[in-house]
């Protein structure tokens, strides 16, 4: 598969994302417990590749594996930051609409750009201007009248934005060193990575059951509560992302994915307006040109 179909698909998963999880509030509101999201989405990343690696084993030429622990423990740590960068994601659309979300979700660009340190000068002035235009964009326009906020969305879901774009790009670069640090086959790698994945959110469920005193039950017994159609889309959704992006991560690297990602902010701007009457700034559409110049 070339590399820029992965990314072009990619473009079209990440854009719906931040829609779909909008679509499937109530009143700006979960129904459903949102920790269970990742849950489902790593145990379906999870049956898929174990799946293609069990396919793998029995062809004529089984696949590289490196089975010792010091180099299957690495795999710790993406699982750890992805869990928490999911569960961000999901609380920052509850103050943020998509696109805002998509604009300043981009701000990963810069994160990665300072861990990848192996950019031109070109790409990096296109990240300034990127970093510069995600910020202006969110700035209020109040014209005549008294602002009571400088920005247009609550303070709460910038700072929740920024971090999830922070994790998301540590994860990103660290992931990417795990998948080519071997020879590995690509469904070995992300057996391990889901399968800590599966357990983390996992023990995060359990967690909030003690949280909460097993108010509502143990959390197998409440797994689909709230469950609609558009949920389920969501738990598709983010299960196809992670494997498309765990495929670049060992075929292309961590540039290509934070842009391909990147302009899913036109997609999502458009789609947007149409759904949820989110208003075109100026600021926002400078953004876009900004993007589409690097």
């Amino acid at each position: 598969m070339q590399w820029y179909l992965v990314a072009a698909l990619l473009t079209i998963l990440t854009s719906s994302q931040g829609i779909l999880t909008t679509l499937s509030q109530s009143n700006g509101k979960y129904k459903y417990d949102y920790a269970t999201i990742p849950f489902l989405a790593e145990l379906l990343k999870l049956s898929f590749s174990s799946f293609f690696l069990w396919k793998e084993c029995h062809s004529s030429s089984p696949p590289r594996m490196t089975k010792e622990w010091r180099s299957v423990r690495l795999y710790l740590v993406p699982s750890v930051i992805y869990l928490i960068h999911n569960n961000v994601q999901f609380a920052t659309l509850t103050y943020v609409d998509p696109s805002t979300y998509q604009i300043v979700g981009n701000l990963k660009i810069v994160t990665t750009g300072i861990l990848f340190r192996k950019l031109s000068n070109l790409q990096w002035m296109a990240i300034v201007l990127l970093a510069v235009g995600a910020t202006t964009s969110q700035v209020k326009g109040c014209g005549d009248a008294p602002c009571d906020s400088l920005f247009s969305a609550p303070l709460q879901g910038y700072m929740l934005g920024i971090l999830s774009a922070c994790l998301s790009a540590l994860a990103g670069v660290y992931t990417e060193y795990l998948m080519k640090k071997n020879s590995d086959s690509l469904y070995w790698q992300n057996v391990q990575l889901y399968t800590f994945g599966v357990i983390f959110n996992m023990g995060w469920l359990i967690y909030g059951d003690f949280k909460t005193g097993f108010e509502l039950g143990p959390w197998w017994q409440r797994l689909f509560n709230g469950y609609s159609i558009t949920t389920w889309m969501v738990v598709f959704n983010l299960g196809s992302t992670g494997l498309l992006v765990s495929w670049l991560m060992k075929y292309s690297d961590n540039i290509v994915k934070v842009y391909s990602t990147s302009m899913a902010m036109l997609l999502t701007m458009v789609i947007s307006i149409y759904l949820f009457s989110v208003k075109a700034t100026i600021q926002v559409l400078a953004v876009f040109l900004v993007l589409l110049l690097d």
